[in-house]
């Protein structure tokens, strides 16, 4: 086992899809500058050379315009976006051409673009800087969208995505993960489609939290938390909402009775929403309390960090929603206001 930082497991990935593949180039803004896409593609282009290592004007559409073309010419694109909210102005391309072209062309011509991109808050990032779009991507056929948690998954699912999968894959990386540190068992990664689905990382009995992203860590947390109490949180990774493990949450919420998920995003028309059309049509009458869910308030995000760390859910939000769903009062829930100052503390805007 090593431990390896989740900016780490980035720079690794990005290192080896270029080792193992000739035809892997990288585009995006910066990812040759001396921050190098925050430390994911440093040293990238002085080893392999300007040509398949290439910074980007503002031009998204544009951009990922000549990555549709590479893919369809033989070239392995790797095109990555500082922040989500910049993709929205690539999704014709991402939506209605990667998205379907082998869908419209009778499965003649694959369009193997990995995209990434950048989710989650600091404080000061403000209404457009700040959004997690996976409900909205993983809506359209065609499209792969995955949420790497640990610097494990990252590892297993970029290998498989980059080297063996052939249509359209969009990562959205969660910023505060960027400077955890994750034991990483390498004789362990998962390989194959497995390294996209959904899996169980902490066993329970009493209440299943589907978690996304950095919801995950904050699930792991509050289950360490409330086993001191006796109750006992199984915590599933959702990794990849357009490659659920439908099952897996049947039978968790099978032994468990109770559902909490915990999302990245607005809960309206989200994940959790998904989530709960499984349990009614798959799982009904299985739930013994009604599903709980929690996300970012229903408002764009607000720019103040007091109002922000209201916007954001946390860890006594989470508690709170898991101790309603156990029928226990007799627990003090943890005072704490904000994600931001658990695992990196911003000083200042941006």
């Amino acid at each position: 086992m090593t431990t390896l930082s989740y900016v780490d497991s980035l720079a690794k990935a990005m290192h080896d899809a270029l080792a193992e593949n000739d035809n892997a180039v990288i585009f995006g803004q910066g990812v040759d500058d001396f921050k190098g896409t925050f430390g994911t593609t440093l040293g990238l282009p002085e080893k392999f050379g300007a040509y398949r290592v290439q910074d980007t004007p503002l031009c998204e559409e544009g951009m990922t315009g000549i990555c549709v073309g590479a893919a369809l010419n033989g070239l392995k694109p790797i095109h990555i976006h500082i922040r989500a909210d910049f993709l929205f102005l690539a999704l014709n391309q991402v939506l209605n051409m990667a998205a379907k072209y082998k869908y419209m062309f009778g499965g003649h011509h694959d369009v193997p673009i990995f995209i990434r991109a950048v989710i989650g808050r600091s404080w000061g990032q403000g209404a457009q800087h700040s959004q997690s779009p996976q409900a909205m991507l993983s809506h359209f056929p065609g499209l792969k969208v995955i949420m790497p948690a640990t610097s494990q998954s990252i590892l297993e699912s970029y290998r498989y995505a980059i080297n063996d999968f052939s249509g359209p894959v969009v990562s959205l990386e969660h910023r505060l993960l960027y400077g955890v540190n994750f034991d990483v068992e390498e004789d362990k990664l998962r390989t194959g489609e497995n390294a996209l689905t959904s899996y169980i990382v902490r066993e329970g009995a009493d209440v299943t939290i589907v978690a996304t992203s950095i919801m995950v860590l904050e699930a792991i947390r509050a289950a360490k938390y409330l086993a001191s109490y006796g109750i006992s949180c199984e915590v599933i990774d959702l990794h990849s909402p357009t490659d659920i493990d439908e099952s897996l949450i049947i039978e968790s919420v099978r032994k468990t009775g109770k559902l909490m998920v915990a999302d990245t995003s607005w809960i309206n028309f989200g994940v959790s929403a998904e989530i709960a059309r499984l349990m009614c049509q798959q799982g009904f009458g299985l739930l013994q309390k009604p599903m709980a869910a929690i996300g970012m308030a229903p408002s764009p995000c607000p720019t103040a960090k007091a109002l922000e760390d209201l916007y954001y859910p946390n860890q006594e939000v989470m508690i709170a929603k898991i101790l309603e769903l156990v029928e226990r009062n007799d627990i003090a829930i943890p005072n704490e206001k904000s994600m931001a100052d658990v695992y990196k503390k911003f000083k200042g805007p941006f």
